[in-house]
């Protein structure tokens, strides 16, 4: 079973790439750790656009930003998507304690 701050940060996580401009930049640093101007020459977005949604993936951990002199730069957070796969495989599982296993009165076969 997942725990209830689990499934929170999930939420939180899905809720950041429900923005499709969110999953390019994922796509973009998937590769490797990459400066702010080098993410911008992939996309056709300004740099405040950036630094927005480059805000919402950090707070959610999805991204991992580090300042080097005036440049910033980007990389995944390999830890937390492992994480998710692994709640989102917990919680997808068949499991002994899991509510589809209760027999229901009511319920038709």
């Amino acid at each position: 079973m997942v725990k209830n701050n689990d499934y929170d940060k999930v939420v939180e996580i899905f809720k950041a790439l429900s923005e499709p401009m969110r999953i390019k930049i994922l796509d973009v640093v998937s590769c490797r750790e990459l400066c702010a101007c080098e993410i911008l020459e992939c996309l056709s977005i300004s740099q405040s656009t950036l630094s927005h949604h480059m805000k919402v993936l950090i707070s959610c951990d999805l991204v991992i930003g580090r300042k080097e002199a005036t440049w910033m730069y980007y990389s995944i957070n390999k830890e937390t998507i492992a994480n998710i796969h692994n709640i989102l495989d917990i919680i997808t599982s068949k499991k002994s304690n899991c509510v589809c296993n209760v027999q229901r009165k009511n319920c038709k076969k």
